[in-house]
């Protein structure tokens, strides 16, 4: 090819990702390295890690995932292993440990029944109850930011991620804000990247405003980054895409989850009503890096996270 060729087409298809941003970056995120970009969230699959954690990677490793996302269990956050142990067992199995979920205060099933208002929040409460007993209640962000991010990095982590921190009320938010931006500093001395994860109360107006929002204009948008749900975001009636926008760059991560369209709870990929495609398109706005597969409490968890792993491969194909 001469010069005056190579110019020519070179320069057509950098108008071509000019015009079309959107196809362009769909492409590179469509075809990550033969989807190795492709991660799990452990707590998809908790019942096996607490029963056998290294036999479980192993599964998950032979499906195709390459990143995982760490979450409490019977035994502790890094499933009765020391941060430096795990992280090598999933190193030897050919996936790479990102990142990891932490409690944001002392959660208590009694507490969270106490900020129930209604009998459906209270039937969601309990539902999720294994969850919250499984979450150590020696370890959290509040009491103890310094160790978590300490060990996070001990582990060879990118990103601590607070799991969970009660939104229902303004104080709640403010405490919450407290807990993040304490945890945001830890973290930066420990060289991790702080993060917080939500559920769908971050998304519910409290006096007009969002929880959400709140915490995103109150913290530090370089110490305080966010994890988004993709699926609570879309059960709370928000889209995604519109959140990347509004905080563009600041949502370094993702929990790609399904929701059933009638009983708004999560379900395998494909068989919801979230579209993931539009989402995927526009992840250059998010400043996504990695996105994580969770299915919350799955009926048949090695079945269904084997099928929410080929369904995604599909949206992104």
């Amino acid at each position: 090819m001469n010069r005056k060729t190579f110019l020519k087409q070179t320069g057509l298809l950098a108008a071509a990702g000019m015009f079309y941003p959107a196809l362009s970056h769909a492409t590179r995120i469509s075809m990550p390295k033969t989807n190795d970009d492709i991660g799990l969230q452990l707590y998809s699959v908790s019942g096996l890690m607490d029963a056998d954690a290294k036999g479980t990677l192993q599964k998950v490793a032979a499906i195709g995932y390459r990143n995982v996302e760490s979450a409490s269990g019977l035994k502790g956050l890094y499933y009765g292993y020391k941060p430096k142990e795990f992280s090598n067992m999933v190193k030897d199995l050919g996936m790479t440990w990102r990142s990891g979920h932490v409690s944001g205060v002392p959660f208590t099933l009694p507490m969270l029944m106490k900020l129930a208002t209604n009998a459906k929040d209270s039937a969601q409460i309990k539902k999720y109850a294994p969850m919250i007993e499984r979450m150590p209640k020696g370890a959290n962000l509040q009491d103890n930011a310094q160790q978590l991010a300490d060990e996070a990095a001990e582990g060879g982590l990118e990103y601590l991620v607070c799991a969970a921190i009660p939104t229902k009320t303004m104080d709640d938010v403010k405490i919450a804000v407290d807990v993040f931006s304490k945890a945001g500093e830890a973290c930066k001395k420990a060289g991790v990247q702080f993060v917080f994860h939500n559920h769908s109360f971050e998304f519910v107006p409290i006096n007009g405003v969002l929880p959400y929002d709140y915490i995103m204009a109150n913290t530090d948008k370089d110490l305080v980054k966010s994890e988004l749900d993709l699926g609570w975001a879309t059960v709370a009636g928000h889209n995604p895409v519109d959140i990347f926008k509004k905080y563009h760059g600041r949502i370094p991560l993702w929990h790609v989850k399904d929701m059933d369209k009638t009983t708004k709870e999560p379900t395998e990929i494909g068989s919801g009503y979230v579209d993931f495609k539009p989402i995927f398109d526009a992840s250059h706005k998010s400043g996504m890096k990695y996105f994580f597969v969770e299915q919350d409490e799955p009926p048949k968890p090695m079945e269904n996270v084997t099928n929410d792993y080929n369904n995604l491969k599909k949206v992104l194909s």
